[in-house]
């Protein structure tokens, strides 16, 4: 006869099975692995810039980066970005942007993104205009490609390195002693091929995009009619869609792709369109429109790059939804004013055309500094276009979880093709 313990266990077993299997039906994600992703490359604007326009174009300055870094850090915010969260989640250090020549350690992934970058060639460019040459076309073929090349052949040659010496007659002995073995050695690589990334990385990283937003506001501060925007937004996906190719063809097989925000709740869009409808709560509502017109674009292309990338892994994640719930209920997520920037000058909107965050402003024969609100861990928008770090954070913590992707795969499985 069995013993209760026995006969009980081998009843539990079939329905525990029963249950696995409904739950791997139901969630997909249900038993996969966490991904090792050894890098991040990552592109976009400056949602995602970690130093990109400040190492070439415009510097940042006091107070950005204030709240975590105490100094600017090449960041369009008080601290953190979504970006800076994701790294952090995965064990990898912070990105160091491609464009920024100092102290910068690839070993881990690369930053491709840059302030005031657009998917499209703008038409603008910085100095004559608002946008940065840096757009999407250029950090996949001019950026990434010469990377991934030039990365390993200093790699190679660390490499090549190794085996002379190996192959030497001299055995080892210390390069900082031998001026002439000291020139060899960086003449092959040296310690920068230590700050390269190994080749499976490229095959093996998280490809993440945030992007877009500017292709809008081009189109806005254009002159543009909303339905002229809105003509624009095919095409503007479409070239969105040839990079991605792109970068699959060469190796990427992991995407993370953001949707765009609500840009019609952004200080800059509420100050200089006063005239546009408001929705019930304060949001500029045509604004919003093309944005979801966009990102409805977006998502249908994604379903057409996964049909035509069928050993890509893509995620799309909706930003969107989660950026303007900080905009319907700030108080539930402990948050204050979120239409007014925290640093800024001027008007209901604490936002100026004529003067930014950092800058300084002649008032009654004074000069002002245009600094950082007193509590920027309670607001949303930090300078009328970019978020607070506090507000980074908490949509990272909201998306992180694959409660915004579609499929529903959090961040940490997005190598899963599901």
């Amino acid at each position: 006869m069995e013993s209760p313990t026995i006969l009980k266990f081998t009843i539990s077993l079939p329905f525990f099975c029963v249950l696995l299997l409904f739950a791997s039906t139901v969630n997909p994600v249900f038993g996969l692995k966490r991904c090792n992703f050894p890098a991040i490359f990552n592109f976009g604007d400056s949602n995602s810039d970690t130093g990109g326009l400040s190492a070439s174009l415009i510097t940042i300055t006091p107070p950005y980066g204030e709240t975590y870094f105490h100094k600017p850090a090449g960041r369009a915010s008080d601290g953190r970005l979504m970006i800076d969260f994701m790294a952090k989640s995965l064990g990898l250090p912070y990105l160091s942007a491609y464009l920024d020549s100092l102290g910068t350690n690839f070993s881990h992934g690369a930053n491709f993104a840059t302030s005031a970058s657009t998917i499209r060639l703008p038409t603008n460019i910085i100095p004559a205009g608002g946008f940065s040459p840096f757009y999407l076309d250029i950090q996949y073929s001019q950026q990434f490609v010469q990377f991934k090349s030039r990365s390993q052949m200093i790699r190679k040659k660390r490499l090549q390195w190794g085996m002379v010496m190996r192959n030497s007659n001299f055995g080892y002995f210390n390069t900082k002693k031998c001026r002439r073995c000291q020139l060899s050695y960086n003449n092959l690589g040296g310690i920068f091929a230590t700050l390269m990334p190994k080749a499976d990385y490229f095959s093996k990283a998280l490809y993440t995009f945030d992007i877009g937003q500017n292709d809008l506001s081009e189109g806005f501060f254009g002159n543009m009619t909303i339905e002229e925007v809105n003509a624009s937004i095919p095409d503007i996906v479409n070239k969105f869609s040839i990079n991605v190719k792109n970068i699959y063809n060469l190796g990427a097989r992991s995407f993370w792709i953001h949707n765009t925000g609500p840009i019609g709740c952004l200080p800059y869009i509420l100050a200089n369109f006063p005239s546009a409808q408001r929705d019930s709560y304060g949001c500029a509502k045509s604004y919003n429109d093309v944005a979801q017109y966009f990102n409805h674009n977006l998502k249908e292309a994604i379903v057409q790059l996964r049909k035509e990338l069928p050993l890509a892994a893509i995620t799309y994640v909706d930003i969107y939804s989660v950026k303007y719930s900080l905009f319907t209920k700030p108080k539930e997520y402990g948050f204050e004013l979120p239409l007014v920037a925290c640093c800024g000058y001027g008007g209901m909107y604490n936002d100026s055309s004529s003067v930014g965050c950092g800058g300084t402003i002649t008032v009654n024969g004074s000069q002002i500094f245009v600094g950082s609100c007193e509590h920027p861990s309670v607001r949303v928008n930090w300078d009328g276009v970019h978020y607070t770090e506090a507000a980074n954070k908490f949509v990272f913590n909201q998306i992180s979880t694959g409660a915004f992707s579609d499929p529903p795969i959090p961040l940490k499985m997005a190598c899963h093709n599901i």
